[in-house]
């Protein structure tokens, strides 16, 4: 071995330190005996030990030291060995990764083949004399290649020039031959490229086509409204589509990427960042949710960003519409939550997985049940099983098929509708709808009271059906489509229904068309199939039909809810025939009463002339004007005076009746002095209450005034109570008049405390000729309180009567104080009034 220059340097050091230490000792053994002190000869002694220590402890470290060199060298010398081993063994391993030899040539010239020799014709290695020719290419190559190889192969081994040919075979196969020079050796390598063209060539067309497909994809990209941009390694905008740039309004796409226009600000992009952070730490992907001004406008946006191999690519997508509808929804949601809750039906979802995700106020009432574990999402399934053992649903024979059955509405693809029945009485519609996302919706609805209401009704409805059955009265009820929907027995029989006519519901008009042959009259059916069917407003109606036997029906309809009408028909042929021979008689007593007033009439004006005659005479007679008269004779022509007076005023009242009634009498009138009218009326009675020994009392203020009326009439009204009631009073009784005057009206008063009546006199005491002397001394024809109401009425006021039997008599007027502009009405004889002698 040969020793290093350091450790050689450590040998000289130690042998020069030796004989350093070997020349010390022999100056000391010249030194003579005397003249060295004992102790020197100790030093020297020492200082020779500890050379040769110094000596001894050098050899040992340089041997270590060499050593444990020597075994990093062999430690660097095997593991590049491993090295050598390993870039051999790789590449053997690339030479023989594809079809390919390769030839080298040492100094001798003597050719070294490695590969796969089948490349060859045959697989022959053919060595020929001359190295030039290593293989026999004109055996497996086209001529003019073998040719071409040849000479570039003397060229390279002469020269060293190198080369590069493609060789084709006579099978058709491609070579690619390329000779080199490499550490002084030639070389040449022959590798089978036949493959790769043809895998180069379909490379080729694959990148046209995914030129094209780029192509169309940047066209795509540009068409989409949304942004797009592609950033470089550096995080550089590198490509942006045409959404992006009106986005960050720019004038075009280069001056976006030159100007590196970002569409999201710094605070988004981090945002973006933060998420990648979470994917790439094995976290779920989520697009992150960021605003940003897009045109002009603020924006809320996802944005999808991805990592490829030479930077990034992303899209954002505008989802402001998306968040309006989303809190729109979650608005409307929340108002179904509150209008689900007002609901009294009650109400539960489900999800896919059979989970309580939603149930209303009416839900937990329906099932008292804990709101703690209701909001614990339980599945379907434990509810019914806790409703079981709570003993709030029916028992069932067996439980757990009747409860697969309930679960199976989640596979169903339309609403299932069941009936339950629970263990309180009440009955229960359940519809169980599939969700169109999965799940259910429960709805429970409890119909009791709608079953016990409904069989109520059925019953109602069988009671009025036979009730309308046992009337004698036809009755029929149209629905609001026109049909026959009720109708009783005597209805059918009427009209000669068939009951198979009935029960197919037939239209009114088929009704009609039957009923037409009993009662062949138009315009009453017209009308009455315009309130069954008719669009205008719907009221009641009634028409008489008069059937060709001579019935005669009084036909009702009367409007009934959601449409329906019914029609009423009572026989009134009895009455109507009453009713014929009433108005036949009325007629024959309204020509009997226009005789008797024609006569009347014509008569009291026939009667006026003789009895003015009489009286003239009668009053010549009394003034014995032509000659003087007896005791007897005086007595004779003053009963004669009275009575023609009596008749005179009789005739009056009758013309005064037959003007009213004629409306020709008008009232004349004037301001009326009241105190003046009373006196003037009492002065007429004066010698008749002195007759009878009647007394008589006044009470009219002083300052009631006057009043807008005919004073005459008004005296008449007063002379006529007045002579009712001394004509009913006995002698020694007293008469009351009375004047008052209110705001409103003037009263007139005139009470006696005589007979009274009886209620039936009194209630006939107004009509005319109706005299009732009730044992009294008063005479008339009954026309004094006709005339007295007839009077006030004209005026505007009204009579009123009070009467008791045996306590008197007080006859009331009211004249109203304000004067009516319109004309008087006009009046005509009441018939019923008028009592036939």
């Amino acid at each position: 071995m040969r020793v290093g220059r350091a450790a050689q340097l450590r040998v000289g050091v130690g042998i020069l330190a030796l004989f350093a230490a070997g020349a010390a000792f022999a100056e000391m053994q010249d030194v003579p005996a005397a003249h060295a002190p004992r102790e020197m000869h100790g030093v020297a002694g020492l200082a020779v030990f500890g050379g040769l220590v110094a000596f001894a402890v050098i050899l040992a470290l340089l041997y270590l030291y060499e050593r444990a060199r020597w075994t990093r060298r062999e430690q660097d010398l095997v593991a590049a060995l491993n090295l050598l081993r390993g870039a051999h063994d790789r590449a053997e391993m690339l030479l023989n990764a594809d079809r390919q030899v390769v030839i080298t040539w040492d100094e001798n010239s003597e050719p070294v083949i490695e590969g796969d020799v089948g490349i060859a014709l045959n697989g022959e290695r053919a060595v020929a004399d001359s190295a030039r020719r290593v293989l026999a290419f004109g055996a497996w190559l086209m001529p003019a290649d073998a040719q071409a190889v040849e000479a570039a192969l003397d060229t390279l081994l002469t020269r060293g020039t190198g080369f590069t040919l493609d060789l084709r075979t006579q099978s058709g196969r491609n070579i690619d031959a390329q000779g080199r020079t490499v550490a002084g050796r030639a070389l040449l390598r022959l590798r089978e490229t036949t493959s790769e063209r043809r895998e180069i060539s379909e490379l080729r067309i694959t990148l046209d086509e995914t030129r094209r497909g780029l192509s169309a994809l940047a066209s795509l990209l540009d068409a989409i409204p949304q942004p797009v941009w592609r950033r470089n390694r550096d995080g550089g905008l590198a490509w942006v589509n045409a959404a992006y740039v009106t986005a960050v309004e720019a004038a075009s796409r280069e001056a976006v990427i030159d100007a590196g226009m970002e569409l999201l600000d710094r605070p988004a992009r981090d945002t973006i960042a933060r998420e990648e952070a979470v994917v790439a730490a094995g976290g779920p992907r989520r697009a992150p949710r960021v605003s940003a001004v897009m045109s002009g406008n603020r924006r809320v946006l996802d944005v999808y960003e991805t990592v490829l191999e030479g930077g990034r690519v992303g899209m954002a997508v505008d989802v402001s519409e998306l968040e309006s509808v989303r809190a729109d929804l979650q608005q409307q949601m929340n108002a179904n939550a509150r209008t689900l809750d007002q609901l009294p039906t009650a109400v539960a979802m489900f999800d896919v997985g059979q989970r309580l995700i939603f149930h209303n106020a009416a839900y937990r009432a329906l099932w008292d049940l804990d709101p703690a574990f209701l909001d614990s999402r339980p599945s379907d399934g434990e509810i019914l099983d806790l409703l079981r053992s709570q003993r709030k649903l029916e028992e069932h024979a067996d439980f757990r098929t009747w409860k697969h059955g309930v679960l199976a509405a989640y596979r169903a693809a339309e609403a299932h509708q069941a009936w339950w029945y629970l263990p309180d009485g009440r009955t229960l519609r359940v519809v169980a709808d599939p969700n169109p996302q999965g799940g259910l919706t429960y709805l429970f609805e409890d119909v009791s009271d709608r079953l016990n209401a409904e069989s109520r009704y059925n019953a109602l409805r069988r009671l009025q059906a036979e009730t309308l059955d046992t009337l004698a009265e036809p009755v029929a009820v149209f629905g609001a489509d026109g049909r026959l929907h009720l109708a009783n027995r005597a209805f059918t029989t009427v009209w000669r229904l068939d009951p198979e006519m009935v029960d197919a519901k037939p239209h009114v008009d088929s009704v009609i068309l039957r009923c037409k042959a009993f009662a062949p009259a138009e315009n009453q059916w017209l009308d009455i199939r315009d309130a069954v069917v008719g669009l205008e407003a719907r009221v009641a109606l009634a028409r008489r039909i008069e059937m060709v036997d001579g019935t005669v029906l009084d036909c009702a309809t009367q409007p009934l809810p959601e449409g329906a009408t019914l029609l009423t028909l009572i026989d009134v042929t009895a009455s109507v025939n009453v009713e014929r021979m009433l108005i036949e008689k009325n007629e024959a007593l309204e020509k009997a009463a226009e005789l008797r007033d024609t006569f009347v009439h014509h008569v009291s004006y026939e009667l006026r002339s003789p009895l003015t005659n009489i009286i003239g005479f009668t009053q010549l007679l009394g003034d014995e004007t032509v000659g003087a008269l007896n005791t007897r004779q005086r007595e004779y022509a003053d009963h004669i005076m009275r009575s023609s007076g009596s008749l005179l005023v009789m005739i009056n009242d009758i013309l005064d009746l037959a003007s009213i009634d004629a409306g020709s009498l008008e009232l004349q009138r004037e301001d009326v002095d009241v105190h003046a009218t009373v006196e003037a009326a009492v002065r007429g009675l004066e010698d008749r209450l002195a007759e009878a020994r009647i007394g008589l009392s006044v009470d009219v203020p002083a300052d009631i005034g006057t009043v807008r009326a005919d004073g005459k009439r008004i005296r008449q009204i007063l002379f006529n109570l007045l002579s009712n009631a001394v004509g009913f009073s006995d002698p020694g009784q007293r008469v009351e008049i009375a004047a008052r005057r209110s705001s409103r009206d003037l009263v007139l008063s005139v009470r006696d405390h005589g007979v009274g009546m009886s209620p039936e006199v009194r209630e006939l005491v107004f009509n005319r000729f109706e005299s009732h002397t009730r044992g009294t001394r008063h005479r008339g024809v009954g026309l004094g309180l006709s005339i007295v109401r007839s009077f006030v009425e004209l005026h505007g006021g009204r009579v009123e009567l009070e009467t008791e039997q045996g306590v008197g008599t007080c006859v009331t007027c009211h004249f109203p104080l304000q004067v009516p502009d319109e004309p008087q009405p006009e009046r005509r004889p009441e018939l019923s009034r008028i009592s036939i002698a």
